[in-house]
């Protein structure tokens, strides 16, 4: 992203000091603009989005500390499990714009997971991405769900944010960058520190479809 801003905007390092982990990336961008006295109009953004996606694709394959590390403990057995639920409907809600989500979980082989979802760029408040998951939803002919019926899954208290705003339950892992007792304060439903025991994540699941 910072290498994109530069490329457009022609200032370097111009996302320092601003947070990221759990905001959208149209929240993130926006706050760089108003920090650099930027108005950012929309052939702007589109010239941003390209960059970006194109720095992107680029740096997935280059060696990175993160990178090896791989997919999380227990996140693409989860997956799968959940993949043959018949009453389970495995949709993404996150931060990041669409077509950078894509790349990044195909990466990784786990978008192929992900029937539909909510992106960061789509809104600016992360909170408004679970009713526009759900419309999503039902518009590519999935089931008409209410938030009650939704278990999010995440790692920040932004994602359980977006869950008690909107009526939905959650389940937090603490392989990010904020640990169980953070989580367990921000008012996850069940924290766990990794999601390497599938029954026990399963059956949380299970008990908060039931609640």
């Amino acid at each position: 992203m910072a290498r994109a801003f530069e490329d457009v905007f022609g200032i370097g390092d111009a996302f320092g000091g601003i947070a990221m982990p759990g905001r959208t990336d149209a929240w993130i961008l926006s706050g760089a603009a108003s920090a650099h006295g930027i108005s950012a109009a929309p052939p702007l953004l589109a010239r941003f989005r390209g960059a970006y996606l194109a720095h992107l694709a680029h740096e997935l394959h280059e060696p990175s500390p993160g990178k090896r590390k791989g997919v999380m403990p227990g996140v693409r057995a989860l997956l799968d499990r959940l993949s043959t639920h018949d009453d389970t409907y495995l949709a993404l809600l996150t931060g990041n714009c669409e077509e950078g989500a894509r790349l990044k979980l195909e990466y990784f082989d786990l978008w192929r997971y992900f029937r539909s979802g909510a992106y960061g760029d789509e809104a600016l408040d992360r909170n408004a991405l679970l009713p526009a998951a759900l419309a999503r939803i039902e518009s590519c002919g999935g089931p008409a769900a209410s938030a009650s019926d939704v278990v999010i899954v995440g790692d920040t208290p932004f994602d359980i944010d977006v869950a008690l705003a909107g009526g939905a339950h959650s389940i937090a892992v603490a392989t990010g960058g904020h640990g169980v007792e953070e989580l367990t304060a921000a008012g996850a439903d069940a924290v766990f520190e990794t999601l390497a025991d599938t029954n026990a994540v399963l059956d949380a699941i299970r008990g908060l479809k039931t609640a």
